[in-house]
């Protein structure tokens, strides 16, 4: 069987899944996001002007690497980097469940999208916030254990 590159793959399928209407091609796209961590602290379910709830809460994740003579060896110092993302859980069930199971210092693994966004703060301000929009939360440790 004769194989194609990926990339030739990819194309075909991007090519025959779009969808066209009048002029306008519609391909698919992908905006996925994976994150590994711990949490920063105990979430917080906050409701907007009448909007569904939101469970809200911090992910650490962190990225090491060895600096120094040669990254082979065990020469050198090991640097570390961690980088705080704000996780939302607007479906009801893992809403629910995730403000009433997830802890500070729970390790997860989330699955969702990027999103980015602008709010006003109190002063006035134009800022800009990057979320992660959680569609899959799965517990890593045991929640039961981390209380005792």
């Amino acid at each position: 069987m004769l194989r194609r590159p990926a990339w030739q793959m990819l194309r075909q399928f991007v090519r025959h899944e779009s969808d066209t209407v009048g002029s306008l091609v519609l391909e698919r796209s992908m905006n996925r996001v994976q994150l590994l961590g711990r949490v920063g602290q105990d979430p917080v379910m906050r409701q907007v002007d009448g909007k569904n709830p939101v469970t809200i809460f911090s992910l650490a994740t962190n990225e090491m690497w060895r600096t120094g003579e040669s990254e082979v060896t065990q020469g050198g110092d090991i640097s570390q980097k961690t980088t705080w993302h704000r996780i939302s859980v607007f479906r009801p069930g893992l809403r629910d469940v995730t403000y009433q199971y997830v802890k500070k210092g729970a390790r997860l693994y989330v699955e969702g999208k990027i999103d980015y966004g602008e709010y006003t703060d109190r002063n006035n301000v134009r800022r800009q916030a990057t979320t992660i929009i959680a569609d899959n939360v799965i517990f890593l440790t045991d929640s039961i254990k981390e209380k005792a």
